[in-house]
């Protein structure tokens, strides 16, 4: 799971080498319409629906962070 949001992540911005250990989003690695982006291939990708209320910065922080929003994602489903 976690290459796979790994590759949405570099697909969304090749520019960037999201293996470090920054924040994201406060890095400006990504901003609001990078998470649309990301939130509709992650929900295609993996099958679900991410409900709007864990749309925020923090779900997006870091790719353990994102992980764990898909999971969550999967659990709710």
């Amino acid at each position: 799971m976690k290459d796979l949001v790994l590759n949405i992540l570099r697909d969304t911005r090749p520019e960037f080498e999201f293996n470090s250990e920054v924040n994201f989003i406060d890095e400006g690695y990504l901003d609001s319409f990078d998470l649309i982006t990301i939130v509709s291939d992650l929900e295609s990708t993996f099958d679900i629906k991410i409900n709007g209320s864990l749309i925020v910065p923090e779900s997006f922080s870091s790719l353990d962070s994102i992980v764990k929003l898909v999971q969550s994602s999967k659990n709710a489903s």
